[in-house]
């Protein structure tokens, strides 16, 4: 199993090329991935579609694909002392919903897909795992 940032389903769906995208388009076409998709991606994918035929394929292609729930007091407590840890390193990550989600796939040991450089300290000092591409 592996959690797919919104990074890479944004670049997806803009046909945008990198290696994230490569990989995931690889084990979407050949179905040997199990990729997964938290709620808060899911709402940062699907609110920026300004037309309505791209929202809805996109909303039909991910609905597919296994949706944990991110968020909940014990987790947003855990969050909040990782954000904390970080800060006293010098790092200040841009966006609570990565802290939120950086932090549910360390507490679930969920491998995460990313093209995003604020998850990277994650991995670096609290054991994010990386996505082996």
């Amino acid at each position: 199993m592996m959690m797919v940032d919104s990074s890479v389903w944004i670049d997806h769906f803009n046909g945008t090329i990198n290696r994230p995208v490569e990989f995931l388009r690889a084990g979407l076409a050949q179905n040997i991935q199990e990729f997964v998709i938290g709620d808060l991606i899911l709402l940062e994918v699907l609110r920026g579609f300004r037309n309505d035929r791209d929202y809805l394929d996109a909303y039909n292609a991910l609905q597919v694909l296994g949706c944990f729930d991110l968020v909940g007091k014990h987790l947003a407590v855990i969050a909040a002392q990782n954000y904390r840890i970080l800060r006293k390193q010098g790092i200040t990550i841009r966006k609570s919903a990565d802290v939120l989600i950086a932090t549910f796939c360390i507490e679930q040991q969920i491998p995460l897909l990313h093209n995003d450089r604020d998850f990277e300290p994650f991995a670096q000092y609290l054991g994010l795992q990386r996505a082996k591409m």
